[in-house]
């Protein structure tokens, strides 16, 4: 049962977004050329300083340009998200960021 209540709640960006700050994931994030930035402190950690719990990808229904993805992150203290475009519309800086990170999880 739960499964499917997170199925439900998590159905779109914007439910799964509130579901992760309920949780406790409040703080957004930007990737830079110099690392994952908490847009909260203004901290920039580095990629060994990431760990990625869990991520979440949704398909547009009439657009497949829309297809996007949320990730939940602990850096430092902090836990946020940040999402992107995956495919041709990714962010180059978060998709290399993204490949040096060591911890990526996906809970199912």
């Amino acid at each position: 049962m739960n499964d499917l209540i997170e199925k439900v709640q998590m159905s779109t960006l914007v439910s799964c977004m509130n579901s992760l700050f309920e949780s406790g994931y409040k703080v957004q994030f930007i990737a830079t050329p110099t690392g994952l930035k908490s847009l909260a402190t203004e901290k920039i950690y580095q990629p060994n300083e990431v760990r990625i719990v869990n991520f979440y990808r949704f398909e547009g229904e009439s657009d497949p340009s829309d297809n996007s993805i949320l990730y939940a992150i602990e850096a430092g203290d902090e836990k946020g998200t940040i999402s992107d475009a995956y495919g041709a519309n990714s962010d180059a800086n978060l998709e290399k960021l993204l490949k040096e990170i060591e911890e990526i999880h996906k809970k199912s």
